[in-house]
């Protein structure tokens, strides 16, 4: 498995390509606009999914456009697929955001399966930043989406944020068994053991 990353937007949100290298199939991470840049990251990998971490503007807004030029199928929870059609679920009207209305073709809950080639994504339910955001497991890495950041977590003060989930959320993280590489939504990337010793949040629980 190999992953690819770059950063888009003025949020400077991260985006992921995880390709399985035995047969070029593909899955993006998070999809902040539609451009030639994301274009790029995708290249000539066979793109069958769009994992969706959670539905705020800043992750879904090229998600339509990508989905129809690669022919591949957006993923999403269910208690975020209504931010797909809606500005204000999204928050696009109250930070300025582009929103393009898309369609969900997968909706996936906790311990969920996405193949692509051979590798296996699982689906962790991490709600706290969102009713309905998600982590998603391959291999070695964990993409964290708004949940875990390097020494910070996502906010919870957005519509369906939730300072308990979140807690909740980060010791599930944390007691995943052995360390993984963590590519989270913004910011650098980091490692679970790093997190585990020094994130203020995780180091609570």
């Amino acid at each position: 498995m190999l992953v690819k990353y770059s950063s888009f937007g003025n949020m400077d949100n991260n985006c992921y390509l995880i390709v399985d290298e035995k047969t070029n199939k593909s899955a993006l991470v998070d999809c902040t606009e539609y451009s030639e840049k994301m274009i790029n990251l995708i290249g000539d990998t066979e793109l069958e999914y769009i994992l969706l971490t959670h539905g705020h503007c800043d992750h879904i807004a090229g998600a339509k456009q990508i989905k129809e030029k690669f022919n591949a199928k957006i993923v999403i929870s269910s208690p975020d697929e209504p931010m797909l059609h809606s500005g204000r679920l999204s928050l696009a009207v109250f930070i300025g955001g582009e929103q393009n209305d898309a369609d969900a073709d997968v909706i996936v809950k906790d311990n969920d399966k996405i193949i692509i080639g051979d590798t296996e994504i699982t689906v962790i339910s991490t709600p706290g930043h969102t009713k309905g955001s998600v982590c998603y497991l391959a291999e070695y890495s964990l993409f964290s989406g708004d949940t875990l950041f390097c020494c910070s977590c996502g906010r919870t003060d957005f519509p369906s944020g939730s300072v308990e989930e979140m807690m909740n959320s980060l010791k599930r993280l944390k007691n995943l068994d052995g360390n993984y590489t963590v590519y989270t939504g913004h910011g650098s990337h980091t490692n679970l053991d790093y997190e585990r010793k020094n994130n203020p949040y995780m180091k609570e629980l």
